[in-house]
């Protein structure tokens, strides 16, 4: 899939693609009642877990009279309850976004990702939902483990993405009003996506991301494009945002280097801001394929974080 525009069905046909992703290390699980599916409580619940002899106060209820007829000595069965993890996921579908220069734009990559990891988390059981926005308008899909409420997440981004044209206009402060709408209706423990090429990223955002992270699990996936990283060949260039005409001189070698410099501090800012609150930053480009790039970032940034974790845990308890 590539272009300006997004349709449901290709968002559908993620799904196979999808089931390659594993996000179940990506909890920390803050959430004490939280684990990845299933958790170590043991007690009535769905899955059998094991066989044991019988303790005074167990129910009488879960006795397994087989094995206690087989054994001459009473047993009980011990069940494994069941988590299912709620995931939310923020699609920013603003005018920022439609945005590319070469296999897609920015608002059609952030429509794959939040797919991807849509279908990916249904497919492990979770309860997926999400806040779609752009052009001043924000859809909400409460969390379900259910096909339809992915589906539904996926209309909201199409319709949105489709609303997007190059005479839009851009409005102020949405991804600060998305995080504070996913603060308010999600519960303690939630895994929360935000697909993004952060552009709107304020102070006012910061503040709800960084009381977000109290609570939840945080995973950034920054969006861009190659030519906001780097001008192309040295040439004298016309740009428009569809009412406005400019002209760049790409061949000064100041200029580029300025311009490659403004990307790159503003991405170590972002950097900076998701390290302080421990959560993992993702950066996936336009031109990438988005399932694979997930898998391998994914992967090696969680292997890195975790190690990260388990050295400073070693050094506090030798402390």
């Amino acid at each position: 899939m590539a272009g300006a525009y997004t349709d449901v069905n290709s968002l559908i046909a993620l799904r196979h693609r999808a089931s390659r992703l594993d996000l179940s290390s990506v909890s920390r699980s803050k959430n004490p009642l939280a684990g990845l599916l299933s958790s170590r409580f043991r007690g009535r619940g769905i899955d059998f877990a094991e066989v044991r002899a019988y303790q005074p106060g167990d129910d009488i209820r879960t006795i397994d009279w087989r094995v206690s007829a087989r054994t001459g000595k009473t047993h009980t069965k011990l069940f494994q309850e069941e988590k299912e993890l709620p995931v939310m996921i923020i699609a920013d579908q603003s005018q920022a976004m439609f945005f590319g220069s070469r296999t897609a734009f920015k608002s059609v990559t952030c429509a794959e990702t939040a797919a991807s990891i849509a279908w990916a988390s249904l497919n492990r059981g979770d309860r997926v939902g999400g806040v779609v926005f752009g052009n001043g308008e924000h859809r909400e899909v409460k969390p379900r483990r259910s096909k339809h409420s992915v589906l539904r997440l996926l209309h909201d981004i199409t319709d949105l993405n489709g609303s997007l044209s190059r005479d839009g206009t851009a409005v102020a402060g949405e991804l600060a009003t998305s995080i504070a709408q996913i603060r308010r209706v999600i519960k303690h423990g939630t895994t929360v996506y935000i697909v993004s090429d952060f552009h709107d990223f304020d102070n006012e955002a910061r503040r709800h991301l960084r009381q977000l992270s109290q609570q939840n699990d945080v995973v950034g996936i920054h969006v861009s494009d190659p030519l906001e990283q780097m001008l192309p060949n040295p040439d004298l260039y016309t740009i428009t945002n569809g009412s406005e005409r400019v002209k760049i001189n790409a061949t000064a070698r100041q200029y580029r280097t300025q311009y490659e410099q403004v990307f790159r501090d503003r991405l170590a800012n972002l950097q900076d801001d998701f390290l302080r609150i421990k959560s993992l930053l993702v950066s996936i480009s336009t031109v990438d394929d988005v399932v694979q790039t997930l898998e391998d970032s994914l992967s090696n940034d969680l292997v890195r974080a975790r190690a990260g974790r388990d050295r400073a845990a070693t050094a506090a308890s030798k402390a």
